[in-house]
Protein backbone atom coordinates (compact mmCIF):
# COMPACT_ATOMS: atom_id res chain seq x y z
CA UNK A 1 0.00 0.00 0.00
CA UNK A 2 1.01 3.63 -0.96
CA UNK A 3 0.70 6.19 1.79
CA UNK A 4 1.24 10.10 2.33
CA UNK A 5 1.47 11.39 5.61
CA UNK A 6 1.10 14.74 6.78
CA UNK A 7 2.83 15.71 10.16
CA UNK A 8 2.59 19.09 11.60
CA UNK A 9 3.99 20.17 14.83
CA UNK A 10 3.18 23.55 16.42
CA UNK A 11 5.41 25.23 19.30
CA UNK A 12 3.43 28.42 20.77
CA UNK A 13 5.00 30.39 23.94
CA UNK A 14 3.32 32.46 25.87
CA UNK A 15 6.13 35.08 25.49
CA UNK A 16 9.15 34.93 22.61
CA UNK A 17 11.74 32.82 23.52
CA UNK A 18 15.00 33.57 21.73
CA UNK A 19 16.27 29.97 20.60
CA UNK A 20 15.26 26.71 19.98
CA UNK A 21 17.14 22.77 19.23
CA UNK A 22 14.57 20.07 17.99
CA UNK A 23 15.44 16.76 17.08
CA UNK A 24 12.63 14.78 14.72
CA UNK A 25 12.37 11.41 14.57
CA UNK A 26 9.33 11.34 11.79
CA UNK A 27 11.39 9.71 8.43
CA UNK A 28 9.50 6.91 7.71
CA UNK A 29 12.02 4.06 7.91
CA UNK A 30 13.97 1.90 5.25
CA UNK A 31 12.88 -1.42 7.09
CA UNK A 32 11.56 -4.63 7.25
CA UNK A 33 9.75 -4.19 3.50
CA UNK A 34 8.86 -1.12 3.90
CA UNK A 35 9.98 1.26 1.28
CA UNK A 36 10.38 5.58 2.58
CA UNK A 37 9.33 7.00 -1.41
CA UNK A 38 9.85 10.66 -0.48
CA UNK A 39 10.27 12.72 2.83
CA UNK A 40 10.44 16.30 3.48
CA UNK A 41 10.97 18.29 6.38
CA UNK A 42 10.31 22.27 6.69
CA UNK A 43 10.46 24.53 9.31
CA UNK A 44 8.61 28.17 9.85
CA UNK A 45 10.23 30.09 11.16
CA UNK A 46 12.84 28.90 8.29
CA UNK A 47 16.48 26.94 9.62
CA UNK A 48 18.86 24.87 8.20
CA UNK A 49 17.59 21.28 8.57
CA UNK A 50 20.54 18.71 9.23
CA UNK A 51 20.50 14.63 9.89
CA UNK A 52 22.26 11.93 11.40
CA UNK A 53 21.59 8.13 12.30
CA UNK A 54 21.33 7.13 15.74
CA UNK A 55 22.65 3.74 16.98
CA UNK A 56 19.29 2.54 16.67
CA UNK A 57 19.39 2.96 12.85
CA UNK A 58 16.32 5.67 13.22
CA UNK A 59 16.76 8.82 10.89
CA UNK A 60 17.06 12.04 12.79
CA UNK A 61 16.28 15.45 11.56
CA UNK A 62 17.37 18.29 13.89
CA UNK A 63 17.54 22.25 13.77
CA UNK A 64 18.14 25.73 15.42
CA UNK A 65 15.95 28.44 15.25
CA UNK A 66 18.01 31.59 16.47
CA UNK A 67 15.36 34.20 15.97
CA UNK A 68 13.06 35.24 18.68
CA UNK A 69 9.67 33.93 17.85
CA UNK A 70 6.47 32.85 20.17
CA UNK A 71 5.40 30.38 17.47
CA UNK A 72 7.50 27.24 15.60
CA UNK A 73 5.64 25.15 12.98
CA UNK A 74 7.48 22.26 11.67
CA UNK A 75 5.86 19.84 8.91
CA UNK A 76 6.64 16.91 7.64
CA UNK A 77 5.45 15.02 4.46
CA UNK A 78 6.06 11.69 3.32
CA UNK A 79 5.36 8.65 1.20
CA UNK A 80 6.04 5.48 2.14
CA UNK A 81 5.00 2.11 0.46
CA UNK A 82 4.40 -0.39 3.31
CA UNK A 83 4.35 -4.19 2.91
CA UNK A 84 1.44 -6.82 3.39
CA UNK A 85 3.32 -7.95 6.65
CA UNK A 86 6.39 -7.26 8.28
CA UNK A 87 9.57 -8.65 6.76
CA UNK A 88 12.04 -9.48 9.62
CA UNK A 89 15.57 -9.09 8.11
CA UNK A 90 17.52 -10.37 11.08
CA UNK A 91 17.83 -13.87 11.60
CA UNK A 92 20.46 -13.06 14.47
CA UNK A 93 21.12 -10.46 17.15
CA UNK A 94 24.20 -8.85 17.60
CA UNK A 95 25.29 -9.14 21.35
CA UNK A 96 24.82 -5.36 21.85
CA UNK A 97 21.22 -5.88 20.26
CA UNK A 98 20.42 -8.72 22.54
CA UNK A 99 21.69 -7.02 25.53
CA UNK A 100 19.42 -3.67 24.59
CA UNK A 101 16.34 -4.98 24.00
CA UNK A 102 16.64 -7.73 27.10
CA UNK A 103 17.33 -5.15 29.47
CA UNK A 104 14.68 -3.42 32.12
CA UNK A 105 14.00 0.26 31.23
CA UNK A 106 12.57 2.73 33.44
CA UNK A 107 9.22 2.31 30.92
CA UNK A 108 9.57 -1.35 30.75
CA UNK A 109 10.70 -2.45 34.32
CA UNK A 110 11.36 -5.84 35.74
CA UNK A 111 9.11 -5.32 38.59
CA UNK A 112 7.41 -7.74 40.58
CA UNK A 113 3.49 -7.04 38.76
CA UNK A 114 5.37 -7.81 35.44
CA UNK A 115 6.54 -10.68 36.62
CA UNK A 116 2.97 -12.09 37.86
CA UNK A 117 1.42 -10.71 34.81
CA UNK A 118 4.50 -12.36 32.56
CA UNK A 119 4.80 -15.95 34.01
CA UNK A 120 1.24 -17.08 33.37
CA UNK A 121 2.32 -16.40 29.62
CA UNK A 122 5.42 -18.42 29.71
CA UNK A 123 5.67 -22.26 27.13
CA UNK A 124 8.63 -23.39 25.92
CA UNK A 125 7.77 -22.30 22.31
CA UNK A 126 9.17 -19.09 22.23
CA UNK A 127 6.63 -18.01 19.04
CA UNK A 128 3.51 -19.36 20.68
CA UNK A 129 4.41 -17.22 23.66
CA UNK A 130 5.19 -14.04 21.71
CA UNK A 131 1.99 -14.56 20.61
CA UNK A 132 0.34 -15.32 23.99
CA UNK A 133 1.89 -12.36 25.61
CA UNK A 134 0.42 -10.52 22.57
CA UNK A 135 -3.26 -11.39 23.45
CA UNK A 136 -2.59 -10.75 27.45
CA UNK A 137 -1.64 -7.43 27.01
CA UNK A 138 -4.41 -6.55 24.85
CA UNK A 139 -7.01 -7.84 27.29
CA UNK A 140 -5.11 -6.74 30.52
CA UNK A 141 -5.47 -2.66 29.23
CA UNK A 142 -8.58 -0.82 28.82
CA UNK A 143 -8.00 1.74 25.95
CA UNK A 144 -8.30 4.74 27.24
CA UNK A 145 -7.07 8.10 26.30
CA UNK A 146 -5.85 10.51 28.91
CA UNK A 147 -5.94 8.12 31.32
CA UNK A 148 -1.90 8.15 31.57
CA UNK A 149 0.69 10.08 30.55
CA UNK A 150 3.94 10.35 28.47
CA UNK A 151 6.01 9.58 31.76
CA UNK A 152 3.45 6.49 32.75
CA UNK A 153 5.59 3.18 33.21
CA UNK A 154 4.60 -0.52 32.43
CA UNK A 155 3.51 -1.42 35.62
CA UNK A 156 1.86 1.40 36.44
CA UNK A 157 -0.67 0.95 33.27
CA UNK A 158 -1.06 -2.73 34.78
CA UNK A 159 -1.81 -1.93 38.25
CA UNK A 160 -4.70 0.53 36.34
CA UNK A 161 -5.53 -1.90 33.74
CA UNK A 162 -5.79 1.37 31.47
CA UNK A 163 -3.71 3.05 29.15
CA UNK A 164 -2.91 3.90 25.46
CA UNK A 165 -1.08 2.51 23.01
CA UNK A 166 2.61 3.28 24.46
CA UNK A 167 1.48 1.73 27.53
CA UNK A 168 0.35 -1.28 25.96
CA UNK A 169 3.73 -1.46 23.68
CA UNK A 170 5.93 -1.05 27.10
CA UNK A 171 3.95 -3.82 29.35
CA UNK A 172 4.37 -5.84 26.31
CA UNK A 173 7.75 -5.53 26.26
CA UNK A 174 8.46 -5.92 29.70
CA UNK A 175 6.82 -8.79 29.92
CA UNK A 176 8.42 -10.58 26.99
CA UNK A 177 11.75 -9.06 28.46
CA UNK A 178 11.03 -11.12 31.94
CA UNK A 179 10.28 -14.45 29.68
CA UNK A 180 13.60 -14.10 27.97
CA UNK A 181 12.36 -12.49 24.59
CA UNK A 182 13.89 -9.66 23.00
CA UNK A 183 11.43 -6.63 22.42
CA UNK A 184 12.03 -3.27 21.21
CA UNK A 185 9.75 -0.73 20.83
CA UNK A 186 8.05 0.72 17.31
CA UNK A 187 6.80 4.03 17.12
CA UNK A 188 4.32 5.32 13.91
CA UNK A 189 1.08 5.98 12.18
CA UNK A 190 -1.41 3.13 11.83
CA UNK A 191 -3.91 4.38 8.89
CA UNK A 192 -7.72 4.41 9.54
CA UNK A 193 -9.26 3.90 5.82
CA UNK A 194 -12.80 3.76 8.03
CA UNK A 195 -12.16 7.59 9.01
CA UNK A 196 -10.85 8.89 5.60
CA UNK A 197 -7.75 10.07 5.67
CA UNK A 198 -7.74 9.88 9.67
CA UNK A 199 -4.92 8.51 10.99
CA UNK A 200 -2.95 8.46 14.61
CA UNK A 201 0.32 8.11 16.02
CA UNK A 202 0.73 5.00 17.39
CA UNK A 203 3.28 2.37 19.03
CA UNK A 204 3.20 -1.46 18.89
CA UNK A 205 6.26 -3.89 19.45
CA UNK A 206 8.87 -6.27 18.10
CA UNK A 207 9.56 -8.89 19.61
CA UNK A 208 12.46 -11.57 18.14
CA UNK A 209 11.97 -15.28 18.47
CA UNK A 210 14.77 -17.90 17.34
CA UNK A 211 14.09 -19.31 14.31
CA UNK A 212 11.60 -16.53 13.11
CA UNK A 213 13.50 -13.29 13.11
CA UNK A 214 11.94 -9.83 14.48
CA UNK A 215 7.78 -10.11 14.79
CA UNK A 216 6.11 -7.14 14.48
CA UNK A 217 2.69 -7.42 16.96
CA UNK A 218 0.40 -4.61 18.04
CA UNK A 219 -1.05 -5.15 21.27
CA UNK A 220 -3.39 -2.31 21.64
CA UNK A 221 -5.34 -3.97 18.52
CA UNK A 222 -4.09 -7.58 19.56
CA UNK A 223 -2.78 -8.34 15.88
CA UNK A 224 -0.03 -8.38 14.14
CA UNK A 225 1.31 -5.40 11.82
CA UNK A 226 -0.47 -4.69 8.32
CA UNK A 227 0.15 -2.62 5.50
CA UNK A 228 -1.56 -0.21 7.30
CA UNK A 229 1.31 0.22 9.99
CA UNK A 230 3.89 2.74 8.83
CA UNK A 231 7.14 2.53 11.11
CA UNK A 232 9.09 5.80 12.01
CA UNK A 233 11.77 4.38 14.53
CA UNK A 234 12.63 1.53 16.61
CA UNK A 235 14.24 1.65 20.58
CA UNK A 236 14.13 -0.16 23.69
CA UNK A 237 11.39 2.18 25.06
CA UNK A 238 9.63 5.51 24.25
CA UNK A 239 12.66 7.32 25.44
CA UNK A 240 14.65 6.62 22.61
CA UNK A 241 12.34 7.37 20.18
CA UNK A 242 9.99 10.32 20.57
CA UNK A 243 8.81 12.00 17.53
CA UNK A 244 10.00 15.30 18.87
CA UNK A 245 12.30 16.18 21.58
CA UNK A 246 13.95 20.11 22.23
CA UNK A 247 14.91 22.43 24.19
CA UNK A 248 13.88 26.67 23.97
CA UNK A 249 15.87 29.50 25.74
CA UNK A 250 13.76 31.62 26.93
CA UNK A 251 11.09 32.35 29.94
CA UNK A 252 7.85 31.65 28.25
CA UNK A 253 5.72 28.81 28.40
CA UNK A 254 5.34 26.48 25.73
CA UNK A 255 2.27 24.39 24.12
CA UNK A 256 2.56 21.85 21.57
CA UNK A 257 0.11 20.79 18.89
CA UNK A 258 -0.03 18.09 16.91
CA UNK A 259 -1.78 17.18 13.43
CA UNK A 260 -1.64 14.29 11.64
CA UNK A 261 -3.01 13.18 8.54
CA UNK A 262 -2.24 9.74 6.20
CA UNK A 263 -4.17 9.16 2.61
CA UNK A 264 -4.39 6.58 0.33
CA UNK A 265 -2.77 7.49 -2.21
Amino acid sequence: MRLRIIHTTTFRYDEPVSEAYMEMRLTPLDAGGQRCESFRLSTDPPGDVRRYLDRFGNHIRHFDTLNPHDRLVVSARSEVTTPEAFVSEERELSLLDRFDYLQPTPYAPDSEAVRTFARTQASDDGLATALTVLQATHAALAYTPGATTVKTTADEALGAGRGVCQDFAHLMIAACRVLGLPARYVSGYVFAPRRGTAAASHAWTDVFVAGHGWLSLDPTHGNVQTDHYVRLATGRDYADVPPTRGIYKGAGKEDMAVDVSVEHV
